[in-house]
């Protein structure tokens, strides 16, 4: 892997500062965190700001839409969009880092065409409706149930920790399309619309006080036959795509964020003098090379899965496993910079970021998971009993 930059990326990353340094003072103020048609508006506006200038899809193939531009190029948005604080993708991570990417990877040409476009220009948001109330970790135990009717399938069941359920219009749908075959082999992939008869939301309020997440309560809502992606009774090994964006690729810019978080830590612990602790210090010492480490690993996934057309590798099991570990350690040594009055002001965006981080070593697959995928998949050990 070079990680050295050539003439033509930088000189890429300077039309990007460039580019960036004149739209961001323009933006107007985030809105309020319990806003989410407000919160929809503001992440779908700056989506389209990114499609206009050519930036919305960087990496995706050219025939899906993106730019097909190289990893490196990909990994420089990311670096310069985060350090300058423009904003994330927001309400429609679902749809630019999980869907789209699998039905890029997954959906016919017809499907690409419907749905790729829509997401890169912001005009349509996705959410995920993949979990269930006893089908976690355990996804496969799914048992939301699709039933064959002419051309669509009948679905009925129950979902929960969709997240942006409230404003999304389509759903990345896994459903039970034979409930005959071994677990892991009767489930399908479907794109669902979220304005089908049938479907209730109902917000989930979390820890944080935030309602990204909703349950999805599903009553005979009929889908087209034409909105599966993949074959029926497929959708097990169309999941495991998706789940290789959220686990290798859709986290990317997060590290970068930690990494400034970390540097804003730094700064605060100088400005009250426990920068003098010097036990303190090593900590932070530490996790400025464990983020470090988890760039080049970020590097290291990036670069493979474009070597695999696009689609990454169980190497993302070794990051999402390590990177949910770090982000926690770095909230904690944030609560010792802090002490337990700033730690816990929720006012304070630290004290809802340190809230945020219990959650990464169950989100997007436990730590558990993790664990057993990188000791049988790269390490070669043989499954548990």
């Amino acid at each position: 892997m070079d990680l050295a930059y050539t003439e033509a990326e930088e000189e890429f990353r300077g039309r990007l500062r460039e580019w960036l340094a004149g739209v961001l003072p323009g933006l107007p103020p985030k809105p309020s965190p319990d806003d989410w048609p407000a919160r929809r508006a503001y992440d779908t506006t700056w989506q389209r700001m990114l499609y206009d200038a050519g930036y919305a899809g960087l990496h995706w193939p050219q025939d899906a839409g993106g730019r097909g531009a190289t990893p490196t190029q990909h990994l420089i948005f990311l670096e310069e969009t985060e350090r300058a604080g423009a904003p994330y993708v927001g309400a429609n991570f679902v749809g630019l880092l999980h869907a789209g990417p699998t039905v890029a990877a997954e959906g016919t040409a017809e499907q690409r065409a419907r749905w790729l476009p829509p997401v890169l220009r912001g005009d349509e948001i996705w959410c995920q409706g993949f979990s269930e109330p006893d089908a976690g970790s355990d996804l496969a135990a799914l048992r939301t149930r699709a039933v064959r009717d002419g051309d669509d399938y009948v679905v009925s069941g129950q979902k929960i920790w969709t997240s942006h359920a409230e404003v999304a219009d389509w759903c990345e749908l896994l459903v039970r399309t034979d409930p005959g075959a071994p677990k892991h082999r009767g489930i399908s992939w479907l794109a669902m619309p979220m304005d089908a008869p049938g479907i209730t939301v109902r917000p989930l309020r979390t820890l944080a006080g935030s309602t990204e997440f909703a349950e999805v309560f599903l009553d005979e809502v009929r889908v087209p036959v034409r909105n599966r992606v993949g074959a029926e009774n497929d959708g097990w090994r169309v999941t495991m795509v998706t789940l290789s964006f959220e686990r290798g690729t859709a986290f990317v810019g997060e590290v970068v964020a930690c990494r400034r978080t970390l540097e804003a830590l730094a700064a605060e612990a100088r400005r009250t003098g426990r920068w003098d602790d010097p036990v303190l210090r090593r900590r932070l010492g530490r996790l400025n090379a464990e983020f470090r480490a988890l760039w080049r690993l970020t590097q290291a996934n990036v670069s493979e899965s474009e070597r695999t057309g696009g689609v990454p590798g169980v190497g993302g099991s070794v990051f999402k496993l390590r990177y949910s570990g770090v982000r926690q350690e770095l909230y904690e040594a944030a609560a010792e910079v802090l002490g337990a009055e700033g730690a816990f002001d929720l006012d304070r965006e630290w004290a809802l970021d340190r809230l945020s981080s219990l959650s990464y070593t169950i989100a997007a697959g436990t730590s558990q998971i993790q664990r057993n995928i990188v000791a049988e998949r790269i390490l070669g050990l043989p499954k548990g009993r």
